[in-house]
C-alpha cells in the first residue's frame, strides 16, 4: 500500500527533470548562443549569422565520451544545452575534475589555439547538445575577423593560467575550504534564486566534488554533512541549494572561485 503524501523527512526536489531534444537549436538560437560566447561577443550582428553557419550540432546522452585527452585537437565545441564534465590527467597520474560546464561555455581545442591534441577528457554529464566547428573553418574565421583573433589569444592565455592554478591548489588548502570554493563557483556560474536559497540545479555527486577538490570521497561527504547540519546547504540527488552564502564565503576565504576561464 502506498501513500499519496511524501514521507515527512524526504527532501522534495526543487527542480524538474530536463530532457535534451535532438537537434533542438534553431538558426536563431544558434546565433544567440554563439554571440554570447567570449569568442564572438564583439562581432557585429550582421556577421553572426554567417559565423553561426560554420558550426554543426551533435547530441550526446549522459555518460557519453565527447573527446579524450591525447586525441588530435580537431574541434572547438560550445555547449548549447546540458552539462559537460572536463577532466585533466596530471603527470603524477591523478585525474583532476576541472569543471562541469553548461550552456554557452566552450571546450576542446584546435592547433590555432595552441594545442595539437586535446588536453582534457570531455564527457556528457547530462544529456546535452553541442555546437562545434572544425580547424579549417575556425582558421578561416580568424583570417576574416580580427576581433575574434584577439579574443581567442586572450582566451588561450587565460585558459592556460587558470588550468595551472587548479592543479596547484589541489591539496594546498583544507578540504572544507576547497569544497566551499567549488560550491560558490557553481553558484555564481549557474545558480538561481529559489525560496531564499541559491539553487545549483545539476547533478553534483560527492565523487564529483572529491575529484574537483583532490580529496577523498569520505572526506567530502563529511564536509557536506557538516555544511548541512550548520544550515549552510541543502542537497538532493540532482541539486544543491546554498542557504547561507556568507558562511560559505567565510569558509572559502581567499581561495579562487573560478576553476576555468569561461567568462
Amino acid at each position: 500500500m502506498t501513500s499519496e503524501n511524501p514521507a515527512p523527512n524526504r527532501r522534495r526536489s526543487p527542480i524538474e527533470p530536463v530532457s535534451i531534444e535532438r537537434h533542438h537549436c534553431t538558426p536563431a538560437e544558434q546565433v544567440r548562443i554563439l554571440a554570447a560566447t567570449p569568442f564572438f561577443r564583439t562581432v557585429s550582428p550582421d556577421h553572426m549569422l554567417r559565423l553561426a553557419s560554420t558550426f554543426r550540432q551533435a547530441d550526446y546522452f549522459a555518460g557519453a565520451s565527447i573527446q579524450r585527452s591525447g586525441e588530435p585537437a580537431a574541434r572547438l565545441s560550445i555547449v548549447a544545452a546540458g552539462m559537460v564534465k572536463l577532466v585533466r590527467h596530471t603527470a603524477s597520474g591523478q585525474d583532476v575534475l576541472l569543471d562541469i560546464i553548461g550552456s554557452g561555455d566552450f571546450f576542446g581545442s584546435l592547433a590555432d589555439l595552441g594545442d595539437l591534441t586535446y588536453q582534457e577528457d570531455a564527457t556528457a554529464h547530462t544529456d546535452c547538445c553541442i555546437l562545434y566547428t572544425t580547424a579549417e573553418e575556425f582558421r578561416q574565421v580568424l583570417r576574416t575577423y580580427p576581433e575574434v583573433t584577439i579574443a581567442t589569444l586572450d582566451l588561450v592565455a587565460a585558459r592556460l593560467r587558470t588550468a595551472q592554478q587548479v592543479i596547484e591548489h589541489i591539496s594546498a588548502h583544507p578540504v572544507d575550504q576547497r569544497v566551499a570554493a567549488t560550491l560558490l563557483h557553481f553558484a555564481r556560474r549557474i545558480g538561481r534564486n529559489v525560496d531564499e536559497t541559491i539553487l545549483i540545479d545539476m547533478p553534483l555527486s560527492r565523487q564529483d566534488l572529491a575529484d574537483m577538490t583532490g580529496a577523498q570521497v569520505e572526506t567530502v561527504s563529511r564536509v557536506m554533512s557538516e555544511f548541512r547540519r550548520a544550515g549552510i546547504i541543502e542537497s538532493g540527488r540532482r541539486w544543491t541549494a546554498i542557504r547561507d552564502v556568507k558562511a560559505l564565503e567565510n569558509i572559502a576565504g581567499h581561495l579562487p572561485l573560478t576553476t576555468r576561464a569561461v567568462t
